[in-house]
């Protein structure tokens, strides 16, 4: 609409850069304009409404993407350039009707996400991982890397942190199964969450988060500030940082991992491995934070060791192998995969042991597994020692 981008151009003319202006003062310059206009913009009420708060997105929002980001029903979005942008919806993706009116308002507004984080994005550095004030995902991709125009991609987190309740409810879980994990974080069994990309891999570490003893003393650490840990007091969420132009010192997961281990933590958790600080996530887990949790990408619980194991090796060559698996396999105890079906929806397809090594191998043993709709216990945990501490039942026999 002419009228609107005319308006728009007016108001950002209004503005004082200078200051903070509040969002009850751009309302009011709105106001004045739209009624400024009255006359020749023969608009109905509800169009002026309309026009009002798309004025009002356009310069503190997110512009054509603010409906969306307060969509409950929106997991993803995904902007290709001005011109196209998708939307998952139910795990299904369709075209979105709407667009940007020029390649500069979708640059202003990843830069504003950009920099409300205090990130840097730009043709030198055309890659930056963000997310929004709700804690949503956010990448970003600019020229040159990107051909087709500023790729936009946000993960889009439910208002409401999801409960493990919720994911039995939605059959993407057992109660048996829940209720044993539930045993497990108690106890202090350390544990994986694998899968593949968006298989809800930070939306299950979140539900079993739930489950850590209100009493401890949590650090979570991510590259982007994505847990939504619920009920624990003495809680530390750390966030890496990169370097930036200013002259910042980048500030990675290996250094934050090292600096947690020095405020005297019960537990780690680290909300994806993705490089070499699986080293020293490892070494946490051999040094005394029993209990910690983390994900990492994987498409199944035995996979998940060859990652470790290629992870590590990214953060230290000089490590043997036998070395890193015995690492492992003294350090995990539980790993749990995570797919998705055909039909989008999430669930739980594996939860395994970790039994020690076995010759040269980690041995695993499978706990449960998913055989058609049905998701069925397979074997008994072996390793009881930590929930005999914690004083919890062990599990009755398969």
């Amino acid at each position: 609409m002419k009228e609107a981008e005319e308006l728009r151009q007016e108001l950002l003319q209004r503005l004082d850069t200078t200051r903070d202006v509040p969002d009850s003062e751009i309302q009011e310059m709105i106001d004045s304009l739209i009624l400024s206009r009255g006359r020749t913009l023969h608009m109905t009420v509800v169009q002026k409404a309309w026009l009002r708060r798309e004025l009002f997105y356009s310069v503190r929002k997110l512009d054509v993407l603010q409906d969306l980001i307060e969509d409950g029903e929106v997991t993803e979005i995904m902007v290709n350039g001005s011109r196209d942008i998708f939307v998952e919806k139910g795990g299904g993706i369709t075209k979105y009707d709407r667009s940007f009116t020029s390649r500069e308002k979708l640059e202003d507004v990843i830069q504003q996400i950009v920099g409300s984080c205090n990130r840097v994005v730009n043709e030198q550095q055309p890659i930056v991982d963000a997310r929004l004030e709700n804690g949503s995902r956010v990448n970003v991709v600019l020229a040159p890397v990107a051909l087709n125009g500023p790729i936009l991609t946000i993960r889009r987190f439910p208002d409401e942190p999801i409960t493990m309740e919720r994911l039995i409810d939605w059959e993407s879980i057992t109660r048996e199964a829940a209720g044993f994990l539930r045993d497990m974080v108690q106890a202090g069994y350390s544990i994986l969450v694998g899968g593949g990309t968006g298989s809800g891999k930070t939306t299950f570490l979140n539900a079993l988060s739930n489950y850590i003893p209100q009493g401890e003393r949590v650090i979570t650490i991510e590259d982007d500030a994505e847990l939504q840990i619920q009920g624990v007091k003495n809680l530390v969420r750390l966030e890496s940082r990169g370097a930036n132009m200013e002259g910042n010192k980048e500030i990675t997961l290996r250094d934050l991992i090292k600096s947690a281990l020095r405020m005297r933590p019960t537990r780690l958790v680290v909300g994806e491995l993705r490089d070499g600080a699986a080293v020293d996530y490892l070494s946490s887990l051999n040094i005394g934070t029993e209990g910690s949790m983390s994900t990492a990408h994987a498409n199944s619980t035995r996979e998940m060791i060859s990652r470790l194991e290629m992870m590590v090796l990214m953060g230290n060559l000089a490590l043997p192998l036998p070395a890193i698996r015995r690492q492992i396999a003294s350090g995990l105890d539980i790993l749990v995969h995570l797919g998705r079906n055909p039909d989008g929806k999430r669930q739980v397809l594996e939860i395994s042991e970790v039994l020690g090594m076995q010759g040269e191998e980690v041995a695993l043993q499978t706990l449960y597994v998913r055989e058609g709709k049905e998701f069925r216990k397979k074997n008994n945990l072996k390793n009881c020692e930590k929930l005999q501490r914690a004083g919890i039942s062990i599990p009755k026999e398969a």
